[in-house]
């Protein structure tokens, strides 16, 4: 830090996807630029170290995507989810953006392989990341030091001092000791605040503190409370969150994607009661994996069970936990902690009024159940091949959408207008375009696109 100038030309807080997206736009726009990274450099790089793909249009063939996935489509999918709580202007932006992204990410070091299988095949619609979010992660902070890029870790941003319609500094903690950080330009990049329990609970209630936070446990929303109480403009529901199903035995913070369960599609979901609850065959799973968090988070304990069998084990990305297993339903529940007679008048229900017809495991096949309460509308077979298998599924938080409000060049603004030296990019405006509901790899892209215009319009602000 000896070596710091006194002024920096932009100062980034955060130090994910967005924030390097930022900081290497604005460096090669001359900018001299300072990333202030919460965690330790261990753990650099938020939420991004867990992701593995990157939604992206196209009109044709695109390194490794397939066929075209072009923008109304795209829309359509993002509607589809949000139920049309979006800003569509933003969203649109984002979408047509994406396709000149993957060329930028290319050369700038972030490499990919070909889509996974199984319940996430997405080749059409997603490139995947080779050596997932970390990999990706690593070669922007390799290009950001080539570029001259500063990165101070272990550095949690305690305030932003606004005076009037520009922020003046940063009063920041590096290393347990205080400093002031000046710059001509801001751009706040740190998350939302899903792990700041309190904060959690206060938005969800006592339930939420049976929540797991499957990302970063950094991003506690220092920055953006700051921001909101001191009058920036908010956009989102703080109850709304990407939250999906993932094992119960993950750890409260940071176990990352791998603890996600990818087999609701085969399986049906109980709760503890040993009563489904919703459709586990509603669509295809990358356009419903992230409906499954909320719908758990709505069930007596906040847990859910999903229940296979021998027919279904393979067919999806395993959990990084092997599931329980026996040699019987009633064994399978008794192990899961269940009424092993409720459990068995469930499965004898659903098995009952399981449809004939031709199972296909990566697209809807309208194989379905009749005459239940709760359907089943795709992937309905019988329960009935041992042994069986059973994983509990908890709430798996991975972000939060309540964040700042910002303009087409990313540009926080307060009642008074724009805040003029102050852009914020990723996680904390995603709620701008994420009113609820998540697209398999649209907040990869969501941070992709801000980030670079915020590092453009900062770099264009002190030019």
């Amino acid at each position: 830090m000896k070596d710091w100038p006194q002024v920096f030309d932009l100062a980034v807080v955060g130090g994910g996807n967005a924030a390097l997206c930022a900081a290497i736009t604005a460096a090669e726009a001359g900018a001299t630029v300072l990333i202030l990274e919460s965690a330790p450099l261990t753990y650099r790089g938020g939420n991004s170290r867990h992701t593995r793909n990157f939604r992206c249009l196209h009109c044709g063939p695109l390194s490794v995507l397939t066929g075209s996935y072009e923008e109304d489509e795209y829309f359509n999918d993002l509607m589809l989810v949000t139920k049309g709580n979006t800003d569509e202007g933003l969203a649109r932006l984002v979408i047509r953006s994406s396709e000149e992204c993957l060329h930028w990410m290319e050369a700038h070091g972030v490499r990919f392989q070909p889509s996974l299988s199984g319940t996430l095949s997405l080749s059409r619609t997603n490139a995947f990341f080779l050596g997932g979010g970390k990999a990706l992660v690593n070669a922007y902070y390799n290009t950001a030091t080539d570029l001259g890029v500063r990165v101070a870790y272990d550095a949690e941003v305690t305030h932003v001092h606004r005076d009037a319609d520009r922020i003046t500094h940063l009063e920041v903690t590096i290393a347990g000791a205080p400093h002031r950080v000046q710059a001509r330009a801001f751009v706040l990049a740190s998350g939302g605040f899903q792990a700041d329990l309190d904060w959690l609970a206060r938005a969800w209630g006592p339930a939420a503190r049976n929540f797991l936070i499957r990302g970063t446990p950094y991003n506690r929303g220092v920055v953006l409370r700051d921001m909101l109480d001191q009058g920036a403009d908010s956009v989102g529901d703080p109850t709304q969150c990407h939250a999906v199903a993932i094992d119960g035995r993950a750890p409260q913070f940071d176990g990352g994607i791998v603890t996600r369960l990818d087999c609701v599609p085969f399986s049906i979901v109980v709760n503890k009661d040993g009563e489904r609850f919703y459709d586990e065959g509603e669509d295809v799973w990358p356009k419903r994996y992230a409906i499954w968090g909320r719908l758990v988070a709505a069930q007596p304990d906040q847990v859910g069970y999903a229940i296979i069998d021998a027919k279904s084990i393979d067919l999806f990305m395993p959990s990084v936990f092997p599931p329980v297993k026996a040699d019987s339903i009633e064994g399978l529940a008794t192990q899961m902690g269940l009424d092993p007679a409720a459990m068995r008048r469930t499965v004898d229900g659903f098995n009952a009024a399981c449809q004939t017809g031709q199972f296909h495991p990566t697209e809807l096949d309208g194989l379905r159940t009749h005459g239940l309460n709760v359907p089943k509308t795709n992937w309905a077979r019988p329960i009935d091949t041992a042994p069986f298998y059973g994983y509990q599924l908890r709430p798996g938080v991975t972000f939060t959408y309540l964040g700042l409000k910002v303009d087409a060049r990313a540009q926080v603004h307060s009642a008074t207008g724009p805040i003029r030296n102050l852009w914020a990019a990723g996680e904390i405006m995603a709620g701008s375009i994420l009113g609820q509901g998540y697209l398999a790899g649209f907040g990869m892209t969501i941070g992709t696109v801000f980030g670079r215009i915020a590092g453009k319009e900062a770099a264009a602000h002190v030019a």
